[in-house]
């Protein structure tokens, strides 16, 4: 096949990439580089299966010559990371809609499949609010809860959904082949930190001696998926026919507090660092909200798919301490 993949200079876009081209199919990515970047393409960028088109996804022109020659989208092009949508929030509601109402109308055009990559903010405080037992995950057909409008912290949450029920929409009025995934904190190497992903972040501070900054008092509890391990859920969905017309969670249902987080990388990189609490509000402004859960449920995945998590949360940290020793020579 070949396959189109928006975002393809991203994290998770430029892994699928390789993995896609180790597969033996051809890639077309495209990405507009304003969170993506080129480095995270340097191992395969030369492959003779691979092309790379650095544009706005909304581009109709470049975007419908790429879809002319595709047997496959897979749409990863979104603004990433809680800072970036804090500091951005036109910019993240009106390019995330816009960009997929361009792909799913060339997506019915030529009668290509697309998985419309979603997340697990999409649920909001579901299991804050809704669970007094604290064991509960969260499956696809539960009920968002979600804040006031006007903090910006929902935003990103509201626009993927409006993209489901767009995507959806786009199935029952004009046919589209669809599959969405709402990925759970995948993490791996080539994850950027400055848009508030949470384990390159620590990983950063502990080389360096800084302290590892903890927004809140460190409880909150979240579960992170080796970038492997959603690679693989995402292409084994794409291979079933029978997993179109579905939204399927990709996560991993083992949890940790951000404080356990904190201590585990400091240990793992023999830092002398210290632990530094702060306020939500000095770090994205006032009336902040988060989650103090967000954990998948994966039944519906693996009963659809023969998926088997086959990483953990130690060789994903082992992986990125690698990989930040050697992006800060250290």
């Amino acid at each position: 096949m070949k396959i189109l993949v928006t975002g393809g200079a991203g994290f998770i876009g430029s892994h699928f990439c390789e993995f896609l081209l180790s597969q033996g199919q051809q890639v077309i990515a495209i990405d507009n580089l304003i969170t993506g970047q080129l480095s995270n393409l340097d191992s395969f960028i030369k492959h003779p299966d691979f092309e790379f088109i650095q544009a706005d996804v909304k581009d109709a022109s470049i975007l419908e010559k790429a879809f002319s020659t595709s047997n496959f989208v897979v749409h990863l092009a979104a603004p990433v990371g809680v800072k970036f949508i804090m500091n951005h929030p036109v910019h993240t509601i009106l390019d995330a809609v816009h960009s997929t109402e361009s792909v799913l109308n060339l997506a019915v055009k030529y009668n290509i499949p697309v998985l419309l990559a979603s997340t697990s903010e999409v649920y909001g405080k579901n299991l804050d609010l809704l669970d007094p037992t604290g064991k509960r995950t969260l499956s696809e057909m539960d009920y968002r809860v979600e804040g006031y409008s006007r903090n910006h912290r929902w935003a990103y949450a509201n626009v993927k959904s409006l993209n489901e029920f767009l995507a959806f929409a786009y199935m029952r009025e004009q046919g589209l082949k669809l599959l969405i995934t709402r990925f759970f904190n995948t993490a791996g190497a080539r994850q950027r930190s400055e848009y508030g992903m949470v384990i390159p972040n620590f990983v950063q501070a502990a080389l360096k001696g800084e302290p590892l900054k903890i927004y809140g008092d460190g409880k909150q509890r979240r579960s992170f998926i080796h970038i492997q391990d959603t690679i693989s859920a995402m292409w084994l969905l794409m291979q079933s026919p029978n997993a179109l017309g579905e939204v399927y969670n990709i996560g991993n249902p083992e949890e940790i507090t951000i404080l356990q987080l904190a201590e585990k990388i400091i240990h793992l990189t023999h830092s002398p660092s210290q632990l530094e609490f702060l306020s939500y509000e000095s770090a994205y402004g006032e009336g902040f909200e988060e989650m103090d859960r967000r954990t998948a449920c994966i039944d519906k995945l693996t009963a659809a798919v023969p998926f088997q998590l086959t990483g953990n949360l130690d060789s994903i940290l082992a992986e990125v301490i690698a990989f930040e020793k050697t992006r800060l020579d250290l």
